[in-house]
């Protein structure tokens, strides 16, 4: 999701609908402080370390220790380089990390998938792509060539 005013709005109303949600029933309120602790925490995690933080969840945190959730171990293994320079920038930021965890879990995985691009030809490219095919001198050095052309000619006037 690329960020937007619109985006940014969205997820101000979700949020404030969400907490006034927990806010009415006295159970769920109870949970707010530590909903909010753990925003702030994933925050805090985020600025630290935003290339990588971009995929990655906060599961747990509890006596000292961190959990976080990475999408794949190549991830993991990037992430285990960073997690010194990550405890000592939430030391700073007054989180006591002691130990941090990560667990493999594919959460994101559509969002790490980059979409591939459809290319399309104008009528003009295939006419002047099989005109190019029908042209070509008739040699075996042409041949592969001649081929291919006539085969994607053919591909592109059956779309």
């Amino acid at each position: 999701m690329r960020f937007n005013s619109s985006n940014l709005t969205i997820k101000r109303r979700t949020a404030v609908v969400a907490t006034d949600f927990l806010r009415r029933d006295d159970k769920m309120a109870a949970l707010l402080p530590a909903i909010e602790r753990m925003a702030a925490l994933q925050k805090d995690c985020a600025t630290a370390l935003p290339a990588m933080f971009r995929y990655c969840d906060i599961l747990a945190f509890e006596d000292g220790q961190l959990t976080l959730s990475v999408p794949n171990a190549a991830l993991a293994a990037k992430l285990k380089q960073q997690i010194p320079k990550l405890q000592e920038t939430l030391a700073k930021r007054g989180w006591q990390v002691s130990a941090t965890r990560l667990k493999v879990q594919m959460t994101k995985a559509a969002e790490i998938k980059e979409q591939m691009r459809s290319l399309s030809l104008s009528d003009a490219a295939v006419t002047a792509f099989d005109d190019l095919g029908n042209n070509l001198e008739q040699s075996p050095q042409n041949a592969t060539l001649i081929a291919a052309l006539k085969a994607m000619v053919a591909r592109r006037r059956e779309i």
